[in-house]
């Protein structure tokens, strides 16, 4: 998976464009860098012993985090849906709590998973086969909020936002990832404030986090506060130039969706230490 880069503003979206190439792909005799060794600090994979749990504890779930984690105080949270919808809601964490419950066991996996072993290897958090988890999320469907607000018969893109603010290849942005319509509408699509029965972890989205089932990871906005729904589809730094497919550097690819078949192996218990 390749990149290139947008100039975008975290308000308005993308103004001007400013293509650039795919993101950086690290020389045949390059190392990983004190930067990517950073990102591999305050992220972490699943240990593969851990797949011996069904449920995967939150401590042992892999972990990617774009930017910082916010401070979010959940007796004060809101989620506000607006853009092209009839009746614009903004909805309190207690309101969610008071609506259908759903619990939902889904595995999650970054789309970077095994970046580190592709050749040439693209510079970024150097993930081998360990992004990856199963946990049990509690929340509240989606597609009965979005219809409460009236869908425009336009409306193309559902837009959801994280509280997580920086800079991604020279872009200042909000974490913004947007699903389609219809896929949004699905009923397995939850607003979720629960992992594995306990209230979401900071690191893990808390207070409130969407959960994409049969999607890569990029699409479980963590920290979300507002949902947009657009007529023309979104073109957002995550959506338009990171997390796409592409075969070559001339090719503008297509967004990374859903999660691909992968195999991985519980190893025997007996390992060397490096």
């Amino acid at each position: 998976m390749t990149t290139h880069a947008d100039r975008t503003s975290p308000l308005t979206g993308p103004t001007v464009a400013d293509v650039s190439g795919p993101s950086r792909l690290a020389e045949p005799d390059e190392t990983i860098s004190a930067e990517e060794l950073q990102l591999a600090a305050r992220n972490h994979g699943i240990p593969l012993e851990a797949l011996r749990y069904d449920v995967t504890p939150a401590g042992l779930h892999y972990l990617l985090i774009h930017y910082d984690i916010p401070a979010l105080d959940p007796a004060t949270h809101t989620l506000s849906i607006g853009g092209a919808v009839d009746r614009p809601l903004t909805v309190t964490l207690a309101d969610l709590r008071e609506r259908q419950r759903v619990t939902q066991q889904v595995t999650l996996e970054c789309a970077g998973n095994g970046r580190a072993l592709l050749h040439p290897r693209p510079v970024s958090q150097p993930w081998l086969v360990e992004a990856v988890g199963n946990a049990e999320w509690t929340g509240t469907p989606l597609a009965p909020l979005l219809r409460e607000a009236g869908i425009d018969p336009e409306a193309v893109d559902v837009v959801f936002t994280g509280a997580d603010h920086g800079v991604e290849r020279g872009v200042e942005q909000d974490y913004q990832r947007a699903l389609p319509v219809a896929d949004a509408l699905r009923e397995e699509v939850l607003l979720a404030y629960e992992m594995n029965g306990a209230p979401l972890l900071p690191q893990h989205g808390a207070p409130l986090r969407l959960i994409v089932p049969g999607w890569y990871g990029m699409a479980h906005v963590k920290w979300v506060h507002s949902i947009e729904l657009r007529t023309e589809p979104f073109a957002g730094y995550q959506n338009a130039v990171a997390y796409r497919v592409r075969r070559d550097a001339d090719d503008p690819g297509v967004p990374v969706t859903r999660i691909e078949p992968r195999a991985l192996v519980r190893p025997p218990g007996f390992p060397d230490f490096m």
